[in-house]
This record gives structure tokens, C-alpha cells and sequence, in this order.
């Protein structure tokens, strides 16, 4: 199982979410946080834009990674929102976002938090994983490709 699936579950995987930006998109993740996993929604949003006016989470192509530390988080968490019409997120080749992977981590969580970030980078660089998840019309199938998908292992 690759690091994200271990902290993503299927309840955490939401599409053709209705946010029109940015803020929006951050209020949901909030929502399903609190709702899911009894996370202060104000802490996640908070959070998450504390990350994001140290430099765009975009990654380009239509797919961004927002993420943040939260004080009193035991275990890292993930969810998956993709919203019905792109938004607007300064990505480095300005192309609208539609796939969010957000994550969550502990405050003191350092390379876990860059493992599982570099993994979720390294799924969504597959382009026909990517363009999968950019339209697949169930939440389910969503992820089940993420929890089926193999990371590159690594000869170090």
C-alpha cells in the first residue's frame, strides 16, 4: 500500500465538489476534516492558507497538493476533492486546478510529511493516472486507482 492510501479513506474522497475558488475549495477540506475526523474546520483552513502565502500548492497541469501542519494532530490524514469547474490557483503554468490532494500533518511531522509529499507528487507526474482522476465520475473508483497505484521503488 503507498503512503497515501494508508491515510486516505474512501469517506475522504469527494468529486464534482461545487467551489468556485480557492477559499471555497480550503472551506470544504475544513468541513470534511471536522466532519470526518474532528478537526477544527477554522484550524484546517487557517492552516492551509498559512501554507499557501508561502507560495502556491499548485503543481501544474490541473492538480494541486495543499497542505499543513496541525498542533495536536496524532497521525497524518488525506482527502481528495475535485471540483466540478476549475479554479484559479497561481499554479506555475497558471492552468486552473480541478484535483486537490490535501494533507495534513501532525506540527512536528517532518519527513513523513516530505515522504508522503513526495509520493503524492510522484502519482500525479503519471499522466494517465492523473487525467484518471482528473475526470473518473465516481469517488469510489477515485480511490481505488489511488490505493492500487505503486510507487517507483527505489534502488538506494
Amino acid at each position: 500500500m503507498n503512503r497515501l492510501a494508508a491515510i486516505l479513506p474512501a469517506s475522504n474522497v469527494l468529486v464534482q465538489v461545487d467551489a468556485s475558488s480557492k477559499k471555497r475549495a480550503f472551506e470544504q477540506a475544513g468541513l470534511l476534516f471536522e466532519n470526518q475526523h474532528a478537526v477544527a474546520r477554522a484550524t484546517v483552513t487557517d492552516n492551509l492558507f498559512a501554507r499557501e502565502r508561502l507560495g502556491s500548492t499548485g503543481l501544474g497541469h490541473g492538480v494541486a497538493i495543499p497542505h499543513g501542519r496541525i498542533k495536536g494532530l496524532k497521525n497524518p490524514l488525506a482527502a481528495v476533492i475535485r471540483v466540478a469547474q476549475p479554479i484559479a490557483f497561481e499554479a506555475p503554468d497558471d492552468e486552473l486546478v480541478s484535483l486537490m490532494i490535501f494533507l495534513l500533518v501532525p506540527e512536528a511531522a517532518t519527513q513523513r510529511h516530505l515522504e508522503i509529499l513526495s509520493e503524492i507528487a510522484e502519482l500525479l507526474s503519471d499522466r494517465d493516472l492523473r487525467e484518471r482522476l482528473k475526470t473518473e465520475p465516481e469517488a469510489a473508483k477515485v480511490h481505488e486507482l489511488i490505493s492500487r497505484w505503486e510507487p517507483l521503488k527505489s534502488v538506494a
